[in-house]
C-alpha cells in the first residue's frame, strides 16, 4: 500500500500558481498517494481558522501532518496558518524574502499579481488569442488563417483542441487547428488553405488504439470508432505529414503542457507568460 497524505494548496487568490508549483514538486514522489485539496480566495482571518480547522480535521484521521502550500500575502493570515499541525511550504517566505534581501527592496505583497488583468494590454492580448483560436477550432473557418501564430493538424481526436486552447490561454498564441479527414488521406494532401501557411503548419498523432478508446466513447460502436479505421487514419495522416515535411509530435503519452510546450520550443514562438 503507497503511503497517503493530505495536501492543501492555500491561497488569497486563485491558487493556479502555489498549486502549479505544489504539483510539480509532488511528482517528484511516486511511491506517495496525494490526496489534494485546492482552497482559493482565502483573504481573511475567518476563511484561514476554516482552513486550519480542516488541516487539523485531517491530521486527527490520519494521524500524518498534511502538507500545505500557501500564497499568501498578507502577514496575520501567513502567521496563523503557520500555527497549524502542518508542514506548511510559504511560497512567499521561501522566495519573496530572500528576493527581498537580495534585491534590497521591499515586495509590494500586492494579492494576485501573477494572474490578474492590471496589465490590460497583455490580458486583452490572451483574451484575442482566446476567441481566435476557439473561432479557428476544427477547421470552421479559413478567415483570417494567416494571422495564426501556429496551426496544427492531424486525425480527429488526437489532441488538437486542448492543445491550442492551452496555448492561447497560457501564452497568448493564435493557435488554430485542422482535422485531416478521410478525403485528405486518401488525396495524400494538404487542405488547399494550409498550402501557403506551410511555415506555421506542426502535426499531431496518436497511437491508433488509444485513437480507438477515445473514439468509442464518443461515437461507440462506429467505423469511427474501429480500430481498423484509426489504424488507417493515423498511418496515413503520419505519411503524408511526412511527404510535406510537416514536423509532428505523438500525443498518446505527451501532457498538453508538454505537447504545447515542444512546439512553442521548436516553432520558436514568444511564450508570454501571463
Amino acid at each position: 500500500m503507497p503511503e497517503r497524505r493530505s495536501v492543501f494548496f492555500v491561497s488569497d487568490r486563485t491558487g493556479i500558481t502555489v498549486e502549479m508549483l505544489g504539483n510539480s514538486l509532488l511528482t517528484q514522489f511516486e511511491e506517495v498517494e496525494f490526496k489534494k485539496v485546492t482552497l482559493p480566495f482565502i483573504d481573511n482571518l475567518d476563511k484561514i481558522r476554516e482552513v486550519t480547522n480542516q488541516i487539523a480535521a485531517r491530521f486527527a484521521e490520519s494521524g500524518k501532518r498534511p502538507l500545505v502550500f500557501t500564497s499568501l500575502t498578507e502577514d496575520s493570515l501567513r502567521e496563523e496558518i503557520s500555527k497549524s499541525n502542518a508542514m506548511v511550504l510559504d511560497l512567499f517566505d521561501r522566495f519573496i524574502v530572500p528576493l527581498e534581501e537580495e534585491l534590497g527592496v521591499k515586495s509590494s505583497h500586492a494579492i494576485g499579481r501573477s494572474h490578474s488583468a492590471g496589465n490590460f494590454k497583455d490580458y486583452n492580448h490572451r483574451i484575442e488569442a482566446v476567441n481566435y483560436t476557439l473561432a479557428h477550432d476544427d477547421g470552421v473557418t479559413n478567415r483570417n488563417l494567416e494571422q495564426a501564430d501556429i496551426i496544427l493538424v492531424g486525425v480527429s481526436r488526437s489532441g488538437k483542441t486542448p492543445t491550442c486552447l492551452y496555448m492561447a490561454l497560457q501564452f497568448g498564441v493564435k493557435a488554430a487547428n485542422y482535422p485531416l479527414i478521410p478525403e485528405d488521406l486518401e488525396k495524400m494532401k494538404l487542405p488547399p488553405a494550409l498550402l501557403p501557411l506551410k511555415s506555421k503548419v506542426w502535426g499531431l498523432s496518436i497511437v491508433p488504439t488509444r485513437l480507438a478508446q477515445i473514439r468509442q466513447e464518443r461515437k461507440p460502436d462506429s467505423k469511427y470508432a474501429s480500430l481498423a479505421n484509426c489504424e488507417w487514419e493515423v498511418s496515413m495522416a503520419e505519411r503524408l505529414m511526412e511527404g510535406a515535411g510537416i514536423q509532428y509530435l505523438n500525443s498518446t503519452t505527451k501532457s498538453i503542457e508538454e505537447l504545447a510546450t515542444t512546439i512553442l520550443h521548436e516553432a520558436h514562438l514568444d511564450r508570454r507568460v501571463y
